[in-house]
């Protein structure tokens, strides 16, 4: 059961940490658009796999804080104040206009070594997975185990796949409506990472 919950996690989280739209996203309906979806898919498999270091990098350095109280005490504070920074970032970006696809249009080039390339300069991966990995660890949801490390990892590469996969399917779509698109999802996601700061203060200091 646990194997399954931390594939449901990765999958999850990765999901949902690539749905507002970013480098990442708007490539893949760039290269839909000029290449097809069949292109967008080896774009969308280099991105992914990709996911798999920037994991265990994640798992490395989070089980290392994990064997510091201290040190994880003193992330779960800075936590509450980033999480309140997100929200804030996205309530303000869900006020903004539609989003311009034209502004990352690049020579055409092979996509999945754009995706893979793309992923690697993507430095707010590492930080986003060591984040999730301590919140699920402190609420005890989390194992340092080989096989149940392979199933979280094997959860975000499904899902940062389907979310560029769904962004490449309906590149046309999401293109013409990014502005609505962009001011719900940025809603939500201003909604969420509140509720965990709150979430996250309660059980430290009550």
């Amino acid at each position: 059961m646990i194997l399954i919950s931390l594939f449901f996690f990765g999958f999850f989280f990765s999901f949902t940490g690539s749905i507002t739209p970013s480098m990442l996203n708007m490539t893949a309906i760039r290269v839909s658009l000029e290449e097809g979806t069949e292109a967008a898919k080896k774009y969308a498999i280099g991105v992914s796999l990709v996911a798999i270091p920037q994991v265990v990098i994640a798992v490395i350095l989070t089980k290392y804080i994990a064997e510091n109280p201290t040190i994880l005490e003193t992330l779960e504070k800075v936590g509450i104040v980033i999480f309140i920074g997100l929200s804030y970032y996205f309530y303000n970006e869900s006020k903004k206009g539609k989003i311009k696809t034209e502004s990352i249009k690049s020579k055409k080039e092979n996509p999945f070594l754009t995706g893979i390339t793309l992923s690697f300069l993507n430095m707010f991966a590492i930080p986003f997975f060591c984040g999730i990995i301590v919140a699920l660890d402190f609420f005890k949801l989390f194992i340092f185990e080989v096989f149940p490390i392979f199933f979280f990892i094997l959860g975000t590469i499904f899902g940062t796949f389907c979310i560029l996969f769904v962004y490449a399917r309906f590149a046309k779509r999401i293109q013409q409506k990014t502005g609505k698109l962009t001011k719900d999802i940025n809603i939500i996601l201003s909604i969420l990472t509140a509720l965990v700061a709150i979430i996250t203060f309660i059980k430290l200091f009550i």
